[in-house]
């Protein structure tokens, strides 16, 4: 039997929740009414619903829209504010994009390209780089060292560089540090000293906040994204979240 996904299986849970909230609703209406009169009203929405099923995928992701902007808003500060150095595209751009990366993550490596075609056809843009390094230790110390790259304003040069090769290994790290032009005595003082855990946690925790279990993920404005969604479908999202409310 295989496994139900969970985009499908919330689908599902949310339908039933919708439906269950358009006949609580009816039954609302018709609270006063007879029993007869409460079960034709419970009929009429019934009808509805099965008369135009299209209404609730439009309903479910307003309900879902709805939920996420619950969850952005008491940390969309935080969310935007960026580790000093660790933003692509226009450091003062009035449109945030927030991704959270792993450097040992095959969708990010390959959304990458999209990022570049966002960056360069809106000016305005400014990329929030959250480093989420979930897949392994590997990635940890890649991610250490981005952050590394940032304190010393290569972080961009870095982020090319670490994508450039395969996955991240001690050797791997090392030469994409080099190739960056970072002084790497200075920035594995500055791991060993722990300087960037308690950033990487919280990217961690922010991440897991707002429901984002992978990666790459992304939020700009009230959306957000899991997965190499694309570079129309966030071109999409900037300009919604460009578009005055």
């Amino acid at each position: 039997m295989s496994e139900e996904s969970p985009a499908r299986s919330w689908f599902a849970m949310a339908a039933f929740a919708l439906g269950a909230a358009l006949l609580g609703f009816a039954g609302g209406w018709a609270f006063h009414a007879s029993g007869a009169g409460r079960e034709a009203t419970g009929e009429v929405v019934r009808d509805y619903i099965l008369a135009n099923p299209e209404i609730l995928p439009e309903a479910i992701d307003r309900l879902q829209q709805k939920e996420l902007l619950a969850q952005i808003e008491p940390i969309r500060g935080a969310l935007e504010k960026p580790f000093a150095g660790a933003v692509l595209g226009n450091p003062t751009g009035t449109v945030t994009l927030v991704e959270f990366s792993d450097y040992a993550c095959p969708y990010c490596r390959m959304s990458l390209p999209d990022v570049r075609a966002l960056i360069a056809a809106n000016p305005d843009l400014k990329v929030v780089i959250r480093e989420n390094p979930i897949l392994s230790e590997d990635s940890i110390d890649a991610a250490r060292m981005a952050l590394a790259a940032a304190d010393q304003g290569l972080f961009g040069k870095f982020h090319d560089a670490m994508f450039g090769h395969d996955r991240p290994s001690a050797a791997t790290i090392d030469a994409a540090a080099r190739e960056a032009g970072l002084d790497l005595a200075r920035a594995k003082a500055d791991i060993a000293a722990g300087k960037y855990e308690a950033e990487l946690q919280n990217n961690v925790a922010m991440a897991q906040s707002i429901g984002l279990t992978g990666t790459p993920g992304w939020v700009i404005g009230d959306r957000a994204f899991s997965g190499a969604v694309g570079q129309a479908r966030l071109a999409e999202a900037i300009e919604a979240a460009r578009a005055p409310s």
